[in-house]
C-alpha cells in the first residue's frame, strides 16, 4: 500500500479547493456547499442524498441534476470516487494522490473502507493490457462484511 496524507474536516475542505484550482476550475459557493455535504455524508451519499443535505442548509431546493453535474467534476479532478455499484459518492482523502480505487463495501451496514494499493492496480492493469484493453480509471469493488459486523 502507498502511505500519502489523509485530509479531514476544514483541511480537507482546503485541499479539495487547492486541487480543483489547481485543475483551471472555480470553487464557487455551490461547489464548496456540496463538498461539505459529501464530506460529512459520513461515508457513500447518493447525488439525491446531498441535494437534500444541501438544500437543508440554503433553505432552499437544489436540483440533483446540478448536483450530479457537480459531482461528476469533483471525481474528473480527483476530490471525490464514485463506488459504482451503489450509484454513490465519498469524498477523496488525498485528493493530491492518483490511485486506482478499491473499495471493500459491507453488504450489512452499508460501509465502505477506501484502500489504495498500486501493486494490485498496476497487476490489473498489466493484465488487461496484456489482452489489448486499454482500462480507463479502473475501479475495483469488493462485497463482503465488514469486522464490525462480523463480530
Amino acid at each position: 500500500m502507498t502511505g500519502h496524507h489523509e485530509y479531514q474536516g476544514q483541511a480537507l475542505t482546503e485541499a479539495a479547493k487547492g486541487a480543483l484550482v489547481n485543475a483551471g476550475e472555480q470553487w464557487t459557493e455551490m461547489r464548496a456547499q456540496i463538498f461539505d455535504a459529501l464530506a460529512q455524508a459520513g461515508g457513500p451519499a447518493s447525488a439525491y442524498d446531498v441535494a437534500d443535505a444541501v438544500s437543508k442548509n440554503r433553505g432552499k431546493r437544489v436540483a440533483p441534476n446540478s448536483v450530479y453535474r457537480i459531482l461528476d467534476l469533483f471525481v474528473a479532478n480527483n476530490i471525490a470516487k464514485r463506488v459504482e455499484t451503489q450509484n454513490a459518492y465519498i469524498a477523496n482523502a488525498h485528493p493530491e494522490c492518483v490511485h486506482d480505487c478499491i473499495f471493500l463495501i459491507c453488504q450489512d451496514c452499508g460501509g465502505i473502507t477506501h484502500l489504495d494499493d498500486d501493486d494490485l492496480a498496476n497487476s490489473m492493469r498489466a493484465r488487461a493490457a496484456g489482452t489489448g484493453f486499454r482500462p480507463d480509471n479502473p475501479v475495483m469493488e469488493v462485497r463482503g462484511t465488514c469486522e464490525s459486523c462480523a463480530a
